[in-house]
């Protein structure tokens, strides 16, 4: 790790933390993703033998533990959570610039999935069917299967009856799940459209709870 040689608390906590990937690192580990798998999960495009690098870095400043084979933040990692949340609300406000490379199905559909309000989804089982229009091929399509506490994400069909589908673009739910626009704007500008019985079309968007940062206010 890169030193600054400055006693500056900010230098000291970033010599630390401004490596690559780090703090997405911790940011998944606060998401409650725990096991090794689901850390890939959340960082599709980050290397195994780099993650494993980093979790050894941050287990070593006494950040994470490893116990049972899972991943776990001490006091001094979950300390961190508000300073992320501080920093995601700030990106949303000041940096909502998208490329067409950071717009990920598999990324989103993973957030999404630890996200459900469990207390609005009907009980049994419920099936969301995303058909994004603007992807090609068959990652275009994913599934979320809901029964009670489990979230199943499937880029495959997974043979149960569909709830609700929903039909769009990738760009435009990425900038719903985000709070750049609202639901409702998304299905008005047609560029989003939700298939199925009038009771689920209204309340699925309560289904998910957005993230703090989806609901900062932006500049005008």
């Amino acid at each position: 790790m890169g030193a600054y040689y400055q006693f500056c608390p900010v230098a000291k906590a970033m010599e630390l933390l401004d490596e690559r990937w780090t703090m997405l690192v911790l940011r998944e580990l606060l998401m409650d993703s725990r096991r090794f798998n689901d850390l890939r999960r959340g960082l599709p495009r980050m290397s195994p033998a780099l993650l494993s690098k980093r979790l050894h870095q941050l287990t070593a400043a006494g950040l994470v533990r490893l116990e049972d084979g899972q991943y776990a933040l001490t006091d001094a990692g979950r300390e961190l959570g508000p300073i992320l949340e501080a920093i995601g609300v700030w990106g949303a406000r000041w940096v909502g610039a998208l490329g067409d490379p950071d717009l990920d199905p598999k990324l989103l559909l993973w957030d999404m999935h630890r996200r459900v309000d469990h207390g609005a989804v009907p009980p049994g089982r419920s099936v969301v069917h995303f058909d994004f229009t603007d992807v090609t091929g068959g990652a275009g399509r994913w599934w979320l299967v809901i029964a009670g506490q489990d979230v199943d994400v499937c880029d495959y069909d997974p043979g149960f009856d569909v709830t609700v589908t929903v039909h769009g673009t990738l760009r435009r739910m990425v900038e719903i799940w985000r709070g750049d626009v609202s639901w409702q704007q998304g299905l008005r500008d047609g560029a989003l459209r939700i298939v199925g019985p009038e009771s689920v079309r209204r309340a699925l968007p309560g289904w998910f709870a957005l993230a703090s940062y989806a609901t900062a206010p932006r500049p005008a």
